[in-house]
């Protein structure tokens, strides 16, 4: 058996040459990509993550969780940045695969995007429906809890009865309007998520200095809590809280899935991955100290931390513009990540591993719309259905060994083809993207190889798929046999 023909890599000259491609359209800039990764960034981890993270596992020291997470998504991000701007194209990470380490690389590649992207928009979307009854609740409009909740799901109302969650309606349906946003055209969606990144910034910071004058010091001691056992407090839940917040750093990496609808990508395309994540986690850090200042750590493992810590605070217009900006927030989020979601199965279908239906184009508006309209639905029900209990922990494990592949696809790139013209540099290679596989390694060290046993189930689905289909239509295997 000639195992050889599972690690063909594409050949980078072909890669450049769909980069340039015209047949998405190319209207976004700098400052776009650094509001879409802000989108893509900016949602359930700051609005529901650090305050259950502070409570279970870190306490005030979430602020270094924060930096550890950040340290690791900042190694990363150099490596994104380098090939990004040597191969800009719609694929991100899969294709750097594919020119690096070969076929069944990149497919495990896609795999892992398609956990990252498609079920932590699930995620948020559940996460959006739950502060939209809330919201809704406010003015005296009421959604039925069966019609809010995953089916199946048992929830105790105050009476002491329990109902069974039917459908989640309202996840269901913010995921659909996504998919309308995306399939009318990229600019478009770009207009909208620009306007929602503006409002739940801009809330964000109101949060921040109002909430400053109330910060009690004492909510700070001790900083780091002692140990209770296993991951609760310490060092250990410094870890583990990292591990799980790095769900938080998720997002920057769909700028990539931008390039080729990007003017200037090479340019572009990094300054929108690092602009964006510096902006984030300096914002992280600010609101997790705020957060734990203004309240103790230990009230806030609840689903909305900032409205909790509002409320201690007692300024009622400052609780409506918090469920504001958080439902704009996961907005933005499911927008960006449904939308990476489609680019890399663009990507793959048009190297044959997924069907051409996933790469067809609307002669109208110019975007992978039957992509768009499956990956919506999918995303949809599984938003609609499943509780997803576990998995931002899951989403958090797939994504960091998909950065691991990213910073050792920068080393292998390196070797293979130094003539290549790179815009951005990754610094000291191959130390740096060393550094973010050691990183990330020991976050999932951290998040528990318990993940990993889950996700073992996910992997071996992937493999399957790829045997059956993918490696007899690969247009690459076609080329070279």
């Amino acid at each position: 058996m000639n195992f050889g023909k599972y690690f063909t890599r594409k050949p980078i000259a072909t890669i450049i040459e769909e980069s340039e491609s015209k047949t998405l359209v190319r209207t976004l800039n700098g400052f776009s990509l650094v509001l879409l990764g802000i989108g893509a960034i900016i949602g359930a981890g700051i609005f529901v993550l650090t305050g259950q993270a502070a409570a279970e596992h870190a306490g005030p020291a979430i602020v270094l969780s924060f930096v550890i997470a950040g340290i690791a998504c900042g190694l990363a991000a150099f490596c994104y940045a380098e090939l990004a701007s040597t191969l800009p194209v719609a694929g991100s990470a899969y294709t750097y695969a594919y020119a690096t380490l070969g076929e069944f690389a990149a497919w495990c590649m896609a795999w892992l995007l398609l956990l990252e992207y498609g079920l932590s928009a699930a995620t948020v979307a559940v996460g959006w429906s739950g502060y939209l009854v809330s919201f809704l609740k406010d003015f005296g409009i009421v959604i039925p809890i069966q019609w809010a909740s995953a089916y199946g799901s048992e929830i105790i109302m105050d009476n002491g009865e329990t109902i069974k969650g039917i459908f989640n309606v309202p996840a269901f349906m913010s995921i659909m309007f996504v998919t309308w946003l995306l399939v009318i055209g990229i600019k478009e969606s770009a207009k909208v998520n620009n306007v929602i990144v503006f409002i739940k910034v801009a809330v964000i910071l109101i949060f921040i200095t109002i909430g400053v004058f109330y910060i009690d010091t004492a909510n700070w001691t001790p900083f780091i809590p002692e140990n209770q056992g296993g991951t609760k407090y310490g060092y250990d839940g410094i870890l583990k809280a990292a591990g799980i917040i790095f769900f938080a750093y998720i997002g920057f990496e769909t700028v990539s899935t931008a390039a080729q609808e990007t003017i200037n990508p090479k340019k572009n395309v990094p300054i929108g991955i690092m602009g964006s994540l510096i902006i984030c986690t300096i914002l992280y850090i600010i609101v997790s100290l705020v957060l734990t200042g203004v309240v103790p750590y230990t009230s806030l493992s609840v689903p909305d931390p900032m409205a909790v810590a509002v409320d201690s605070i007692d300024l009622g217009w400052l609780s409506f513009l918090i469920k504001v900006g958080a439902l704009m927030g996961l907005s933005s989020v499911m927008l960006t990540q449904v939308y990476g979601q489609t680019r890399v199965f663009y990507m793959v279908s048009h190297d044959g591993l997924l069907p051409a239906s996933f790469s067809k184009i609307h002669e109208k508006f110019k975007t992978p719309y039957v992509n768009t309209i499956i990956t919506g639905l999918i995303v949809g029900l599984g938003a609609g259905l499943t509780p997803l209990s576990t998995l931002g922990d899951l989403v958090s494990m797939g994504t960091l060994f998909a950065f691991s592949i990213v910073c050792i696809a920068v080393i292998v790139l390196r070797k293979k083809a130094p003539e290549l013209k790179r815009e951005f540099t990754c610094p000291l290679v191959p130390w740096v993207p060393l550094a973010g596989v050691a990183a990330c390694m020991y976050l999932i060290y951290g998040i528990g190889w318990n993940v990993f046993v889950t996700l073992k189930i996910y992997f071996i689905a992937g493999i399957i798929l790829y045997f059956a289909y993918g490696q007899f239509k690969s247009k690459l295997r076609k080329t070279a046999a």
